[in-house]
């Protein structure tokens, strides 16, 4: 378990059609099997056991991977981070709690492809809300709910339904809408001219552009990031996952739920999720103290 490079892997090269094609040759395995074989992980630590669990849920993963599309992230990169939170999901799994893996799964599996959004994304960084993470994940379900799917700049009724429904402001609806619908368009893109040779840099204006503050900025987010990265590690596998389902997923997952999952009650996950944002605060104070840089709240 403590990799996967026996497992097919998603490429650009390979194709995902192939890869999807190569996973659905694994069987589904029906409870009584599931079962028998987590007992085998847990009591044995038979790895060929965990494999067969891993590989019959390969499709769960790559379904829930499929509903993060639109972020500009490439697919192979968020269906290989969806496998690591299977592969997680096996490794603590305990048949004994009388539900599905598939169920267990669901969590790990999400948490890891947001964890892996928000280390790749800038838009989502340190002094962030709540608010606008929900904004980040919600905005095209958003979108699709009031029929608003097209690409550039929303109508001003529908901006202000979507500011009213996630509770963030009109211009961060605007701002996260045009990045999100930028995509990883090529500014070298050749447009429509008379001689065929005009790039869509070349239509591009430049309003009271300030490089050196730009730069600046960039460099700013990309050591918050950084930071973020590093603070996260200070957290075990379970604050991190009660952290991320509490905190960070699009729609929180609900101390019942959690405290089901972990066979815990429901003050004792609440009071995982408060220490584990604590030290997560702690430990990004410390970082940002050591590198000079100014930590909102």
């Amino acid at each position: 378990m403590s990799s996967y490079a026996n497992l097919p892997a998603p490429s650009p090269e390979q194709g995902l059609n192939r890869y999807m094609q190569e996973i659905r040759k694994f069987p589904l395995l029906e409870p009584e099997e599931e079962y028998m074989l987590a007992k085998r992980w847990v009591d044995h630590q038979d790895t060929e056991a965990a494999h067969k669990m891993v590989t019959s849920h390969l499709r769960l993963a790559a379904k829930i991977a499929m509903g993060y599309r639109g972020y500009g992230l490439p697919q192979a990169e968020v269906i290989s981070e969806a496998n690591v939170g299977l592969m997680q999901a096996v490794k603590r799994f305990d048949p004994e709690k009388g539900f599905r893996l598939a169920t267990y799964a669901m969590w790990w599996i999400r948490a890891s492809i947001q964890e892996y959004i928000l280390r790749s994304w800038s838009l989502v960084k340190l002094g962030t809300t709540s608010a606008q993470k929900k904004l980040f994940f919600n905005l095209r379900k958003a979108k699709a709910k009031l029929g608003a799917l097209e690409e550039g700049d929303l109508r001003p009724e529908n901006v202000a339904q979507i500011a009213k429904d996630l509770n963030v402001t009109e211009d961060e609806v605007i701002s996260m809408n045009r990045r999100l619908s930028g995509g990883d368009a090529s500014l070298n893109a050749m447009v429509g001219s008379e001689d065929g040779s005009t790039q869509w840099q070349d239509w591009l204006e430049d309003e009271d552009s300030d490089q050196a503050n730009d730069y600046a900025e960039k460099d700013e987010m990309d050591t918050r990031r950084e930071m973020m990265v590093q603070a996260m590690a200070v957290l075990n596998d379970r604050e991190k996952d009660i952290l991320v389902q509490r905190r960070l997923n699009d729609v929180p997952v609900t101390l019942e739920e959690l405290s089901e999952s972990y066979g815990v009650s429901r003050e004792r996950i609440r009071q995982i999720e408060v220490r584990a944002f604590e030290k997560l605060q702690d430990r990004m104070r410390e970082l940002a103290k050591e590198k000079g840089i100014l930590i909102p709240g």
